[in-house]
């Protein structure tokens, strides 16, 4: 093995340590406004001509203030981050997809699909 490729080998198994850390921050941060028992809002932000896809974005409210928290959702749940919405893109119909956002990330956090509750806005 040449040294360049070592060097890159070691680069990349550095980044995927990075991504791994801030991945646990924003579930750390995510349990902070998202305990047992709370409320994630949603809002839907956009659907795709067909139907079939849909941005919604996650918000928490807390002492009246509400905190949009999307970015963290898209990141610890896997479904991807919509910069054009600021929300989270997930794909699928015949079912409440706000719910699906919400119980996949209570899912994450608590390993409880209904550790937190969901409402739209």
């Amino acid at each position: 093995m040449r040294v360049g490729d070592l060097k890159k080998q070691l680069s990349h198994k550095q980044k995927q340590k990075e991504v791994i850390m801030t991945i646990e921050e924003s579930k750390a941060l995510l349990k902070e406004y998202f305990p047992k028992g709370s409320t994630a809002y949603t809002i839907l932000r956009k659907v795709s001509p067909s139907g079939m896809y849909r941005n919604i974005s996650v918000h928490s409210i807390i002492n009246d203030k509400p905190t949009w928290l999307s970015y963290h959702v898209a990141r610890v749940t896997g479904f991807p981050y919509k910069d054009k919405t600021s929300s989270v893109g997930v794909g699928g119909c015949g079912m409440d997809m706000g719910f699906h956002v919400v119980s996949t990330l209570a899912s994450v956090l608590y390993d409880d699909y209904k550790a937190i509750k969901q409402e739209w806005i």
